[in-house]
C-alpha cells in the first residue's frame, strides 16, 4: 500500500512545477516529504487528509493502486490544477518569477532595515529582514519590534513577502501577517560592487496605527550576513532618536526625507 501511495503521491507532484513547491505550498518539511516519497512512511491522518484537500482527491482514492489511480487522474484534473486555471493572476505570478529571479542570489541573507517611523514620527526604527531563497522564488520576512516607551513592553509585526529582480532594481512586497491590515512596497538599489553591503531606496505603506496616511520614506537595508543570531539581531530592533549614538550618521543621512530645490518627485538616494 505505500508504495502505491508513494507512486501516486509522486504522480500529484508533477503537476507542479517541483517538489519544493508542493513542500512550501503544504508548509511541510522537505525531508519528512521525501519519506513519504520514497514509501517509507506513511502520513498520519492528518496530515493524509492535508495531502487530500491540497491536491483535490479522496483517501480511498490516492491509495488506490497506481495503475488505477493513473487512470483517474488523467480524466479528472487536480483540484489545484482546476483553481489556477481560473485564477488570472497565477499568470502574472508565474511570468514574474520566471525573469524575476536571476541575480537575485547574492542579495540573500540578513539585513537591517532603517528609515524614518510613519507611526512615530521623527524616530528611526530599525527592523530586521530575512530574504532567502524557497523553489524558484525569493521571499522575505520582516519583523519590527516596537516600544514606544522604556517601560513598555515590546510588540512585534511580522511581514512577509516576496521579491524580485527587474532590470536593475530590486522589487519587494510583502503584507502584514498578524493582522492583514497593510501592503508595503519597497523599490531598492542594487549593488554593483563586488561585496553587499548596503542598498538604499523608498518605501510606500501606511502606518498600522493612527490616521493610517500613505506615505513614501526613503529606507536603507545594511546588510548583516548569510546567518546571524536572529534573537541578538531582534534585540538590537525598535525605534530610535535621530541625535542616538546607537545609529551610524551615513544611515541618518541615507533616510532622511529632505527635496532638493528644483526636484519634482520624491525620489530615491543612490
Amino acid at each position: 500500500m505505500n508504495e502505491d501511495f508513494a507512486r501516486n503521491l509522486r504522480l500529484l507532484c508533477s503537476y507542479y512545477k517541483s517538489i519544493a513547491e508542493v513542500c512550501r505550498k503544504l508548509n511541510i518539511n522537505r525531508p519528512q516529504f521525501n519519506r513519504y516519497l520514497t514509501g517509507r512512511y506513511k502520513p498520519s491522518a492528518n496530515t493524509m487528509l492535508r495531502f487530500c484537500d491540497f491536491f483535490g482527491v479522496e483517501e480511498h482514492e490516492i491509495l488506490l493502486p497506481h495503475n488505477q489511480f493513473q487512470r483517474l487522474i488523467k480524466v479528472r484534473p487536480s483540484k489545484s490544477t482546476f483553481v489556477e486555471a481560473e485564477l488570472p493572476e497565477f499568470t502574472h505570478l508565474r511570468r514574474l518569477q520566471q525573469i524575476g529571479t536571476a541575480g537575485m542570489d547574492r542579495y540573500l541573507g540578513y539585513y537591517f532595515e532603517y528609515y524614518l517611523s510613519m507611526a512615530c514620527p521623527g524616530r528611526i526604527l530599525r527592523t530586521l529582514i530575512h530574504l532567502v531563497r524557497q523553489g524558484d522564488s525569493i521571499y522575505y520576512q520582516r519583523t519590527e519590534r516596537l516600544r514606544e516607551r522604556p517601560n513598555e513592553k515590546s510588540c512585534h509585526g511580522i511581514y512577509l513577502g516576496i521579491a524580485y529582480f527587474l532590470t536593475d532594481r530590486i522589487f519587494m512586497v510583502d503584507y502584514e501577517s498578524l493582522t492583514g491590515h497593510e501592503i508595503t512596497e519597497t523599490i531598492l538599489y542594487p549593488s554593483f560592487r563586488n561585496r553587499v553591503s548596503r542598498l538604499n531606496g523608498l518605501k510606500l505603506g501606511v502606518s498600522g496605527s493612527g490616521e493610517r496616511m500613505p506615505s513614501c520614506m526613503r529606507v536603507t537595508y545594511e546588510y548583516l550576513g548569510s546567518s546571524v543570531d536572529t534573537h541578538r539581531a531582534l534585540s538590537l530592533c525598535g525605534l530610535y532618536e535621530l541625535d542616538s549614538d546607537e545609529i551610524d550618521l551615513s544611515f541618518k543621512n541615507a533616510v532622511i526625507n529632505k527635496m532638493d530645490e528644483g526636484e519634482w518627485h520624491f525620489r530615491a538616494r543612490h
